[in-house]
Parts: structure tokens; C-alpha cells; sequence
């Protein structure tokens, strides 16, 4: 019976291998699958983000760090092989969002957005090999390179999104 620790693990080496392979096709000249695929993009941009990503992000952010409030300090990590599993998970969805934002029909351009789509989804991963490792610092570092990935793209592609999560 495999842990959660041995399941995450055997996704990380899957992926790895799986990346290995597709470069290793690359360079043979093999035309890449995206050109050759037909990607349904009917989500937009807005949905994707909503039902996608920032659930994705929401919860991986609420189990990385700490809060101070009137109740004293205390730590928002997972306590629970449960609770960790979650954390994996986020972080895969963040990572695999990442890779959606370049598909044909949601790339926006292929500079900078492909940048930060490629940034979003090697923090995501940092963040699921984090919480494997149930490593709490590089969780949170994970957790602020996503953010920072995320504020950038939104002030070069949406500036006025802050607006719309200001009250009157």
C-alpha cells in the first residue's frame, strides 16, 4: 500500500519522466502535440481563474504560514496526512493551471504571458514537492512566488482587478 508521501512522490517522478520524454521528442523534431491537438477552451478567462485557479490557490495559501489576531498566534499548516494530501493537490492544480493559461485560445501573447504562465506553474510544483516534503518554509516560499507570479501578470493584463475587490 503506497503513503501519501510515496503517492506524491511517484507523481513527481511521473512528471519528471514524462517532461524527460517530451523533450527527448523535441529534439528528435517530432511536431509538438499543441500544434497537432484541439483544445476546448470554452471556460473563459474570468471563469478559469474563479472555478480553477483561485480555489486552487485559496487552498494552498490557507494551510501555508501563520496568523497573529485576537486569539494569539498560530500556525495555518496541515496537521494531518489529510490535511497535507489537500495541500498536494492545491499545489497540483495551481501547477496545472499554469500549463491551461498557454493553451491555443487562452494565451494572450507569447512573451510575456507565457512567462508568467511557465513561473505559476514551477512555483506550483515547488509547492507540491513542498508539501510532500512536508517542508513548511519552502511551502511558504512556494506560496509567495505564486502570489507575486500572479500580481504581476494581473497588473501587466488586468491593472483594474484590484478595483473590483476594493469596497466603497
Amino acid at each position: 500500500m503506497y503513503t501519501t508521501t510515496s503517492r506524491a512522490l511517484l507523481v513527481i517522478c511521473s512528471l519528471g519522466l514524462l517532461l524527460a520524454a517530451c523533450s527527448d521528442s523535441a529534439d528528435s523534431g517530432a511536431a509538438p502535440v499543441a500544434a497537432e491537438a484541439n483544445f476546448d477552451t470554452t471556460l473563459t478567462m474570468q471563469e478559469l481563474m474563479l472555478y480553477v485557479l483561485e480555489p486552487a490557490a485559496d487552498g494552498l495559501w490557507s494551510t501555508a504560514g501563520w496568523v497573529e489576531d485576537r486569539d494569539g498566534y498560530r500556525e495555518l499548516y496541515p496537521t494531518t496526512d489529510e490535511g497535507w494530501e489537500h495541500v498536494v493537490a492545491s499545489a497540483a492544480m495551481v501547477a496545472e493551471s499554469g500549463n491551461l493559461l498557454t493553451l491555443p485560445g487562452r494565451a494572450l501573447d507569447n512573451d510575456a504571458w507565457m512567462i508568467y504562465s511557465e513561473g505559476l506553474t514551477q512555483a506550483g510544483f515547488r509547492a507540491m514537492a513542498a508539501a510532500v516534503t512536508r517542508n513548511k518554509e519552502d511551502l511558504f516560499q512556494a506560496g509567495a512566488d505564486i502570489y507575486s507570479v500572479c500580481s504581476a501578470c494581473h497588473q501587466a493584463y488586468d491593472p483594474e482587478i484590484n478595483n473590483r475587490f476594493t469596497s466603497d
